[in-house]
């Protein structure tokens, strides 16, 4: 018998949480639910919501931890145990500050970079599940404390990056499903580049230019790069 997949989205629960740029795992696990019309359930057992869908034929489970972000691995290590799905039929989305917002990237290994919720799940898990990464930007001044960016709200401009990645990043994530992660890491990373890198930056908005710079120092890389969570 095939073991199912499992995509977990990171963040944090409450309402206050919701709209946070923190919360970005768990808005886009919510959209790739929508589509599938699977409804979460708190498993009080699992220390989290989880959702079970049906994407070409593939069933798989669809996972947000109720532990808060820094306790994330307490929630997805015993379901991947309990499910006995191996971690490289794992995906994480989360957020990163390296990356412009709304900005996709697949990765793979590397250390935690400063994210709490990765270092809680390498606490529990061998590091060769994928990473979906998507960005929120970095912080908007340098004395900025970290922690009020990632627990703040999206600004006008950054919402609408992100609305406009929303069928992509959906896309993105199908194509894992059914691919793998070294022909998604293939199209997502290829496709981000492409998109992000036009011949000249006449007319951009202030998003799009920090977008193209974000990817041309981010296009390059395949490893996990510093987030740091609260």
């Amino acid at each position: 018998m095939t073991t199912p997949a499992i995509i977990a989205g990171l963040g944090n629960p409450g309402a206050e949480y919701a709209d946070t740029r923190h919360n970005t795992g768990f808005r886009l696990l919510d959209a790739l639910a929508a589509t599938a019309g699977a409804a979460f359930t708190a498993d009080s057992r699992m220390r989290g919501a989880t959702a079970k869908a049906v994407f070409a034929g593939k069933t798989v489970w669809l996972v947000k931890p109720l532990t808060y972000m820094n306790e994330s691995g307490r929630c997805i290590g015993p379901l991947l145990a309990f499910l006995k799905t191996p971690p490289a039929e794992l995906l994480v989305i989360y957020d990163d500050i390296t990356l412009a917002p709304g900005v996709p990237k697949l990765t793979t290994g590397g250390g935690d970079g400063g994210h709490n919720g990765i270092k809680s799940l390498l606490g529990h898990l061998p590091n060769t599940f994928a990473r979906y990464r998507v960005g929120i930007g970095p912080k908007h001044w340098p004395t900025q404390d970290l922690a009020n960016h990632v627990l703040g709200k999206l600004s006008p401009d950054e919402q609408i990056a992100h609305d406009a990645q929303r069928e992509n990043h959906i896309n993105n994530i199908k194509h894992w499903l059914l691919h793998g992660t070294a022909k998604a890491q293939n199209l997502i990373n290829k496709k981000t580049t492409a998109a992000t890198t036009p011949a000249s930056n006449k007319n951009n908005s202030p998003i799009t230019q920090q977008l193209q710079q974000q990817q041309q120092t981010t296009s390059t890389s395949t490893t996990s790069s510093p987030t740091i969570q609260q």
